[in-house]
C-alpha cells in the first residue's frame, strides 16, 4: 500500500481505552454512507466534523462523529440548508444541549435543597423567624390614605 497505510474494510479499534468505542476510516464512513471522501474533508474543514486523527494522520470518525454526519447530511441532503445554515444549525444545537444540562444541573440542585430544608424542618425555623414588627411612620401614612382610595371613583355625569 502507498504512503504506509494499511488497507481497512471494517472499523478500528486501536485500543485507545475503556469507552471509546469503535473508529473507521474515511474510506470506510464514504463508502457506508455513499458520499465522497473529499466532501468528508471539507465538512472537516467547515468545522462541521472533528474526527480524531492516529499519529499517521489518518482520520478516524468515531460513533459520535457519525451521528453528526447523519445530522449534516439530513440538513444539506433532505432539507436543502446550506454549509453556512448547517453551522448555524449545528451551534444552536450545541447551545440548546447546553441550556438543558444547566437546567437540568439547576433543577437536581433544587431538589436537593428542597430535600434538606424538609430535612431540616425549615417550616418550623420559618414560622420562629417571621417577627412582628410595630408599623413604620411610612405604612401608617399609608394607612391614613387607604381610605381615600377605598371609595368609589367619580363616574361620568348623566
Amino acid at each position: 500500500m502507498p504512503r504506509g497505510r494499511r488497507a481497512t474494510t471494517g472499523p478500528v479499534d486501536p485500543g485507545a481505552g475503556p469507552g471509546a468505542g469503535r473508529l473507521y476510516m474515511i474510506s470506510v464512513v464514504s463508502k457506508a454512507y455513499g458520499i465522497h471522501p473529499q466532501t468528508l474533508r471539507l465538512y472537516e474543514r467547515e468545522g462541521l466534523l472533528k474526527p480524531s486523527r492516529t499519529e499517521g494522520n489518518t482520520r478516524l470518525y468515531s460513533e459520535a462523529d457519525l451521528r453528526q454526519l447523519e445530522v449534516v447530511l439530513n440538513l444539506t441532503r433532505d432539507l436543502g440548508v446550506n454549509l453556512a445554515g448547517v453551522e448555524i444549525v449545528l451551534n444552536m444545537r450545541r447551545k440548546m444541549e447546553q441550556v438543558q444540562q444547566e437546567v437540568t444541573e439547576f433543577v437536581a440542585w433544587v431538589r436537593q435543597e428542597l430535600a434538606r430544608a424538609a430535612q431540616e424542618g425549615w417550616q418550623e425555623r420559618l414560622q420562629q423567624a417571621l417577627v412582628r414588627l410595630p408599623p413604620t411612620p411610612l405604612a401608617r401614612t399609608a394607612e391614613k390614605r387607604a381610605p381615600l382610595a377605598a371609595s368609589p371613583p367619580a363616574g361620568p355625569a348623566e
